[in-house]
């Protein structure tokens, strides 16, 4: 009888944990993302070497891989110099994006692309800081790959960001934003992590149209064939103790650069994966600000008019 109890007892606390752990968010600021359904996501993947998309995704659901991540402090960007708007995706649907205007008009764009936290108020932040640092001379647009969700939590944020990497949409809403930069842009674009990663995979989209890349620690492409699309110099900032993306890799993907023809610098401070993540408790001040200074240097050199 005894031994009864305790199972009875032991299955309603769990009851009870199970229901506070299910209990939604009211605003679009995740701590708990339900599993997406199977048809959220496109599990197709090309004959060969896995994509970037197929790799990271691997990585990006493991307990190791969340741990590299201190979760964001909660934070509201004061008096934003821009607002939200609205463009057509490639896939018809429609795309959000925090865009500061250049104070006069500017066929130079500047893509700000999310942590996989989302769009943020931190990486509205940062906007706003490249913003100023280019006297307001670029059009600065901070793409939403998530469509409007943003996590708080690591739980959360390897659910979006599973979800964005098994499908192409992360890839419609870029080339939107592409779009909506015009025919004549000079586009640049800069992201950390998946951002940096992203930021990367939209200047081989991007084609002649793009005129600058910056990438912090994201994920390298493999493929010569598309590091060939390639068409503008990259800046890759990278962190010597980064577990996620060895020093080897990194090496690799320079000398691929090198081979292709291609200009690549390489920026390497002795700091762990996310040290100048916009959103990181436990920012390098330090290397972020000399990070942040290198990127400016590197986009003032590239921009033109």
């Amino acid at each position: 009888m005894r031994k009864i109890v305790f199972v009875l007892l032991a299955i309603a606390v769990t009851g009870v944990g199970i229901a506070q752990k299910s209990k939604p968010s009211k605003s679009n600021i995740l701590t708990q993302v339900p599993d997406l359904p199977a048809c959220c996501i496109d599990h197709t993947e090309s004959p060969g070497p896995k994509t970037v998309d197929a790799a990271f995704r691997e990585v990006a659901g493991t307990q190791q891989f969340g741990s590299l991540h201190l979760e964001p402090l909660p934070f509201e960007l004061e008096d934003p110099k821009g607002t939200m708007t609205m463009f057509t995706c490639t896939d018809g649907q429609p795309g959000n994006g925090y865009l500061i205007p250049a104070q006069a008009k500017s066929n130079n764009w500047l893509i700000v692309i999310q942590e996989w936290w989302g769009l943020n108020d931190h990486i509205k932040q940062e906007a706003d800081k490249f913003y100023a640092a280019l006297d307001g001379k670029v059009n600065v647009l901070a793409v939403d790959l998530y469509d409007g969700k943003v996590a708080a939590t690591v739980d959360s944020a390897q659910k979006l960001i599973r979800a964005a990497l098994g499908s192409k949409r992360k890839e419609t809403i870029l080339q939107g934003a592409l779009n909506f930069a015009g025919n004549n842009a000079n586009v640049y674009s800069v992201g950390w992590c998946f951002g940096g990663m992203m930021s990367l995979q939209t200047a081989i989209m991007g084609g002649s149209k793009m005129k600058g890349c910056i990438m912090y620690y994201g994920t390298p492409e493999k493929n010569d064939a598309r590091i060939a699309q390639i068409k503008c110099d990259v800046l890759g900032i990278f962190g010597t103790q980064d577990r996620s993306i060895p020093n080897e890799t990194v090496d690799k993907f320079a000398e691929q650069m090198k081979t292709a023809g291609k200009k690549f610098t390489l920026e390497r401070y002795d700091a762990p994966h996310a040290f100048a993540n916009p959103s990181n408790p436990g920012y390098n001040k330090q290397y972020g600000d000399d990070a942040f200074g290198k990127s400016v240097a590197f986009l003032k050199t590239r921009i033109k008019g």
